[in-house]
């Protein structure tokens, strides 16, 4: 699927070309793309940049996902992927990525622009319990319908990990301790639960989890 306001290297453009473009003011990047400077950015677009990294059988997921959404943004480094194929997947990406090896509940998956991104609620309910408070709370706050639906989401699973820490957040009790570094220290304190495999896989980070 080629958008003629979205360029990846070699398809259309060498990536010298693009690089040269973006320097020129034309272009700027976004995902593992390109886009006109003036091109409104898009759902689609944001989607679709993501193309390269997803491939077949994995989805965006939690910030990643967010900043498809509209929910941050800010286009996130790394981008973290979830497996949603029954088959396990190759990574790559140049340590552009963070791979998350569980399974996603189809149900949970949205596809935008030929690729698979987490739906919305999912991804606020994720963030919202995997040490990301500062992005959830404010998308919560912009989106009330979103967070009750997060909310309902995280109720209606009772043994999902951190489904209380998640509840707090949405429900505005833990905004004065959304600091900028949460997300850093749940991933370093147990933001995943101990994983069996925790590694290089291709030139992407994996991380084995039992949060689904």
């Amino acid at each position: 699927m080629v958008s003629p306001f979205l360029f990846f290297p070699g398809e259309r453009l060498s990536l010298a070309e693009l690089t040269a473009a973006c320097l020129d003011g034309v272009l700027v990047a976004i995902g593992e793309g390109y886009m006109p400077a003036d091109a409104a950015e898009t759902t689609w677009m944001r989607a679709r940049s993501l193309g390269p990294l997803t491939g077949e059988r994995l989805a965006a997921v939690r910030l990643s996902a967010a900043w498809v959404h509209g929910g941050a943004l800010a286009e996130p480094y790394p981008h973290h992927l979830q497996r949603a194929s029954g088959r396990r997947a190759r990574m790559a990406g140049a340590g552009r990525v963070v791979y998350h090896d569980v399974l996603l509940d189809p149900v949970d998956v949205v596809e935008i622009g030929g690729v698979a991104v987490a739906t919305p609620t999912r991804t606020l309910a994720d963030l919202s319990r995997l040490g990301h408070h500062e992005a959830a709370a404010q998308w919560a706050r912009s989106d009330p319908a979103l967070a009750e639906q997060a909310r309902q989401w995280i109720l209606d699973r009772p043994r999902v990990p951190y489904g209380r820490r998640a509840l707090d957040v949405l429900d505005g009790m833990m905004l004065a301790d959304a600091l900028p570094g949460d997300a850093a220290h749940e991933d370093a304190s147990g933001d995943d639960p101990p994983p069996t495999t925790r590694g290089r896989l291709g030139s992407g980070e994996r991380h084995d989890e039992v949060t689904r």
